[in-house]
């Protein structure tokens, strides 16, 4: 019977793996449900979907229209976060399924992990499986730990309370939360397990690849605060897949509306593939508005902000003319140029590799490397940077860059988390609002680098299914 039900999940598993965005791949041959192939195809996922609902105003990158916000200030995520109100009950409200979907890929996960070794095939073609299922698994417990457990911190990670690992197939566990400190030591081992045993150019886009892995372990080091170890993996992906898109000759070709190269898979910075809501990834649908103080930081020559914001001509419905703020360009799809929101890519892994020269003191060198990315971003000499001389000076810098260029998605929320654990950068925002609507007094709200409301909290559903799922607030 155990049986049966295994190969019944992996037929429904796989029923859900169609998608018309699912390129490059074609028939293998007949296939049983007791195949290697058939396991090794599960890994494959094309349209990975992260909601940012629970947290995305919680952020000084991120706007929002303001009759969105005004009378919700208690009732949902959008109005609490934007108004920093601790007094808000998050305990009741739904996180749009990121918690779950984060959780049923990790299931995706454990089915190749734990029954590829049963399957009839190449042996390794199993053991290239499970590897591609541990970097995937260890993906989804990282976005799990940094947006559901308080950021890891050196010197409480070890007490203070996470997430639940689920490290196996088992459809009747219900797990207890480990501690912060065991989740990235189990993200870690799954990394460093799986890494020598990817493919630098696997059969398809949605097979994870060795560049992508070491990506993913320079970023997994950074937030470790491994800034030696979060060098070298970014090396190493970068010796591996080192493209930039040139901003620059874009906006000479006319932009992502008249030159189209870049589309439906076509960004060569692409590193994995993975959505903010659903795979056309439109940030003008899903909190696309960028903060006034982002749209200042950006300044007159970075074609970030000239080739995909506006500031006028915006629709009403999402947008509040003369707020400051811009909105991302609505006739800006996947079919025009592949963002890539939550996916990483290589400008991600340049970042990675200057915050960590910076802070093993190589000022001079991270400095450089960010240069090397703002060559490829700004136009004119303003693109190149002088080195700051200080570790602290350094870093900003990166900070800086990193918040224009890691937009939507997950970055700046955990970015600020983590660096609120350091005195040096941590952050106090502070948000005027409401800034065009006259019948609501405008006041001043305030997010302290300790609050509450950085951790999100596990939706109502897991919390009635797991009773050890007890609030990390």
């Amino acid at each position: 019977m155990r049986t049966l039900t295994h190969i019944f999940l992996v037929c429904m598993l796989l029923a859900f793996t169609a998608c018309e965005h699912y390129i490059d791949i074609t028939p293998k041959g007949q296939q049983t449900v007791d195949s290697t192939e058939t396991y090794y195809d599960l890994v494959v996922l094309p349209n990975r979907a992260y909601y940012p609902t629970s947290f995305a105003l919680l952020s000084d990158n991120v706007w929002a229209k303001e009759s969105n916000i005004i009378g919700n200030e208690f009732i949902t995520y959008d109005g609490i976060n934007m108004t920093f109100n601790t007094a808000g009950d998050r305990l009741e409200l739904s996180d749009n399924n990121l918690y779950a979907n984060c959780y049923s890929y990790i299931l995706r996960s454990n089915i190749v992990i734990s029954l590829v070794g049963e399957s009839r095939g190449d042996a390794s073609l199993k053991e290239l499986a499970r590897a591609e299922a541990r970097i995937l698994r260890a993906w989804d417990h990282f976005i799990l730990v940094n947006t559901y457990a308080r950021a890891y911190d050196p010197e409480t990670a070890g007490s203070d309370p996470g997430i639940a690992i689920m490290d196996r197939y088992d459809l009747e566990v219900t797990p207890a939360k480990s501690t912060v400190a065991a989740v990235y030591d189990f993200i870690i081992r799954d990394i460093e397990e799986a890494l020598p045993l990817l493919q630098e150019e696997p059969e398809n886009v949605y097979h994870p690849s060795k560049a992508f892995g070491h990506a993913l372990a320079a970023r997994v080091y950074l937030f470790h605060r491994d800034w030696e170890k979060a060098r070298q993996a970014a090396e190493a992906s970068l010796a591996l897949k080192d493209d930039l898109i040139d901003y620059n000759e874009l906006a000479a070709a006319g932009g992502p509306l008249k030159d189209t190269r870049y589309a439906k898979g076509g960004n060569p910075e692409v590193l994995n593939y993975a959505y903010m809501g659903s795979y056309s990834d439109n940030p003008t649908y899903c909190y696309g508005m960028i903060s006034p103080e982002l749209v200042q930081l950006f300044g007159t020559d970075d074609q970030r902000f000239n080739l995909f914001f506006k500031t006028t001509g915006n629709s009403v419905y999402y947008f509040d003319e003369g707020s400051g703020a811009a909105l991302w360009n609505a006739s800006i799809t996947y079919s025009k140029f592949q963002y890539m929101a939550v996916g990483m890519r290589t400008a991600e892994v340049y970042l990675i590799l200057a915050e960590a020269k910076a802070r093993l003191g190589d000022t001079a060198g991270a400095v450089e490397t960010l240069n090397e990315l703002r060559r490829h971003r700004i136009a004119g000499e303003g693109a190149v940077l002088s080195d700051p001389g200080t570790v602290e000076d350094a870093v900003r810098l990166v900070i800086d860059e990193r918040r224009k260029e890691l937009l939507f998605g997950f970055s700046r929320f955990w970015d600020l988390k983590r660096l609120n654990t350091e005195a040096a950068y941590a952050r106090t925002i502070t948000r005027l609002f409401p800034v065009v609507t006259t019948d609501v007094p405008q006041q001043t709200y305030t997010l302290d680098p300790q609050s509450s409301l950085y951790v999100i909290p596990f939706p109502k559903d897991a919390r009635t299914k797991n009773p050890n799922l007890t609030p990390n607030e």
